[in-house]
């Protein structure tokens, strides 16, 4: 009796920690490996008050019958989301609602298995899933946005599966799909330090990258891909049986590369933290001199023939994404603003429209040949804030930025109410799967991270200063606030009001850790700062 008093116990405390009410049925659902629950940053008075945006989540409750509940209902979701997430207010309510949303659809994919914590990307099963329901498409968006909750188990146990829990070996379904989750866990420990977490799976990421070069490394040096395997089927530069070079592929090999050679360095293994180093740059290199068209001034596939293709497509701007480019490459970026390019009234295209065969593939199977998929949107708003954090160009401004974030808010709606789906006519904003059940809450891409990293501005680092680099153009909102962000054990606030009166706190840009403010500006400039 005294034992089960103590598990009892621990269940109440896990389910406290991560803001779930203590029923009977909650209590039955969580093992006691699952029970001790994380050190969480520090509590403190937040400036935004949780109970404000409460209503977000009574109306997405109402919006659904619930016909899919995995560790998280409904009506357990605002118990979760307060505990869990970065609060997040600005002067567009539509916005805003989206913010709360996408954490509303990410929690409904948190599902509990007997191999630990994992995320679906679908929220009904699909054919093409391994164990769990679980694809590996995504993990790369998993990680980025999952990064930023509080209670980081969820991910812990989701990478630890991939990695691990098939009989102490990867899941084979892990390489269905190139992905870019090593390079994403690192990034992730930019937020969190848990360096021993990183230097233990070390040995799987070696392992991992070996068996990519096995599978698919060319002669070249660089590496091959099929449209289908990069989750991009259908594209106008593409193939399910070609061995194509593929911008993407070949970025995401050079930024897992390059994160398992600084783990590496933080392991103390000098020798196999060069020799990743020298893989990153050979592949820099080459992506370079054999992707990039001189002509066309874009990166682009080079087909198994020997041939560039003669389409721009989206997958051009990914090795920003990683600041994989050196200087000289940016002429690139005057294609995104180009209506004849990139720029529709719904969002970011994956193919350029005025090639001949943009849109020719059909609808509803999937096609890139143009449509606008959040994927891709995401990775492409990712690699355009790394390009004005990092670059010298002047194709595109904070305003670009702005304007696509809000674009893409905008196109998450479908019948005047919230919604994430697969992908979208880029004219109307129609969901292309129509009333798929399966396309509903589609777990394939990130929306909190752009607005923390991108809008707001935290650019994670590993050391002790911190950076913010909001991307709000000057004649772009008088204020937000971005709040309870966990960052390298603290509680971070991004508040910025350009009179002051919002929040009484003086007016222009403020970064406080833990409630002690730690930097402030007359602008909504990049600030750096020092954290205790």
């Amino acid at each position: 009796m005294a034992i089960e008093t103590m598990v009892n116990s621990s269940r109440r405390n896990f389910l406290k920690s991560v803001g779930l009410a203590m029923t009977p049925v909650m209590m039955s659902r969580i093992p006691l490996a699952y029970c001790i629950a994380p050190t969480v940053p520090g509590r403190f008075e937040s400036i935004l008050k949780p109970d404000s945006f409460k209503h977000y989540i009574d109306y997405f409750n109402t919006m659904e019958d619930e016909n899919v509940v995995n560790l998280i209902s409904n009506a357990q979701s605002w118990l979760w989301m307060k505990s869990n997430i970065p609060l997040f207010e600005c002067p567009d309510k539509a916005f805003e609602e989206i913010y709360y949303y996408r954490w509303w659809t990410y929690r409904k994919h948190i599902k509990q298995t007997p191999d630990g914590f994992v995320l679906t990307e679908f929220i009904l099963p699909v054919k093409h899933a391994g164990k769990y329901n679980t694809i590996s498409c995504s993990l790369g968006h998993h990680i980025s946005e999952g990064r930023w909750l509080h209670n980081q188990k969820y991910l812990k146990d989701y990478v630890t599966f991939w990695f691990r829990m098939n009989n102490g070996a990867a899941q084979k379904h892990l390489h269905r799909y190139s992905g870019w989750y090593v390079d994403a866990l690192y990034h992730r420990y930019l937020v969190h330090q848990d360096k021993e977490f990183l230097i233990d799976l070390l040995p799987d990421m070696v392992r991992d990258y070996e068996k990519w070069e096995k599978e698919n490394l060319l002669d070249n040096g660089l590496f091959w891909q099929h449209d289908v395997r990069d989750g991009m089927e259908e594209s106008i530069s593409g193939s399910r049986k070609a061995k194509n070079i593929r911008p993407t592929i070949n970025s995401y090999m050079y930024a897992n590369a390059r994160a398992i050679s600084k783990i590496a360095d933080m392991a103390g293994k000098t020798d196999l933290s060069m020799e990743y180093a020298n893989k990153a740059d050979k592949l820099k290199s080459l992506f370079q001199k054999i992707l990039w068209d001189e002509k066309s001034k874009f990166f682009k596939v080079r087909l198994e023939n020997g041939e560039l293709s003669d389409a721009r497509e989206a997958i051009g701007f990914i090795p920003w994404y990683f600041n994989l480019p050196q200087a000289g490459y940016e002429r690139a970026w005057a294609q995104l603003i180009d209506s004849e390019g990139f720029w529709a009234p719904y969002g970011i295209t994956t193919a350029e429209r005025r090639h001949p065969k943009f849109r020719s593939h059909g609808v509803g199977t999937c096609e890139w040949d143009g449509a606008v998929w959040p994927f891709a949107t995401s990775q492409t708003l990712v690699a355009m804030a790394n390009l004005l954090n990092n670059y010298e160009q002047s194709y595109v401004t904070k305003d670009d930025y702005f304007n696509a974030l809000k674009i893409y808010a905008k196109s998450q709606h479908k019948t005047g109410k919230p919604y994430i789906g697969e992908y979208l006519d880029e004219k109307t904003g129609c969901w292309l799967k129509g009333n798929s059940e399966r396309s509903r809450y589609y777990n394939h891409s990130t929306f909190c991270d752009l607005v923390i990293t991108g809008l707001a501005g935290l650019r994670p680092r590993d050391d002790k200063i911190i950076e913010v680099s909001p991307l709000l153009p000057s004649d772009g909102w008088d204020w937000f606030c971005l709040d309870k962000i966990p960052y390298h054990g603290q509680t971070i606030t991004i508040l910025w009001d350009k009179t002051g009166d919002k929040y009484g706190k003086g007016s222009g840009l403020r970064i406080y850790a833990n409630n002690k403010e730690v930097v402030s500006s007359d602008t909504c400039e990049r600030v750096l700062g020092h954290l205790l």
